[in-house]
């Protein structure tokens, strides 16, 4: 890689705009992501909802001008510690540039703005097979289990 960088996504700038709707449509082509290309209509919606957010937080890796990573968040709130939290929704490499460092970087970059917004977690669904899960292991992240005797926390959804 020559010139590595992360950001911080500014959506106003067209090119930032560009680079979340073409990695997280890669992301969403690969078999961790929903295995198909994102519809036209989901395209053309994706940055107006993601401006209209008001938790929006993006993290964008380039390897010189080319967009090659994605960290896609959101900030919620802690009840049990009163605190903020981000939850990191999407974190996509595009496959040419994994193994080189660049999903831990992206998780670094938000592991900082967390600490300075004063974030008490960060948290992160991922699928069952997922290689990625030793990286997230690697860095600290583990199954999240409140009270022993109510078992780890399960990721559930119900699609409306």
């Amino acid at each position: 890689m020559s010139a590595l960088k992360i950001v911080a996504a500014d959506l106003a700038r067209p090119d930032h705009q560009q680079a979340v709707i073409d990695l997280i449509d890669a992301y969403s082509r690969d078999p961790m992501g929903d295995g198909k290309p994102l519809g036209d209509d989901v395209k053309s919606r994706l940055i107006p909802g993601l401006r209209e957010h008001p938790t929006t937080l993006i993290f964008l890796a380039y390897d010189a001008d080319q967009p090659v990573g994605i960290a896609l968040c959101f900030r919620g709130f802690s009840s049990f510690h009163a605190k903020p939290l981000i939850n990191i929704h999407d974190l996509a490499v595009l496959p040419a540039y994994r193994g080189r460092g660049l999903g831990r970087k992206l998780l670094d970059a938000v592991v900082d703005r967390g600490r300075a917004l004063g974030c008490c977690k960060l948290t992160l669904e991922t699928q069952e097979h997922n290689k990625a899960q030793k990286l997230y292991k690697m860095v600290g992240f583990a199954r999240d289990v409140h009270v022993d005797a109510a078992g780890g926390a399960i990721f559930m959804t119900k699609m409306l």
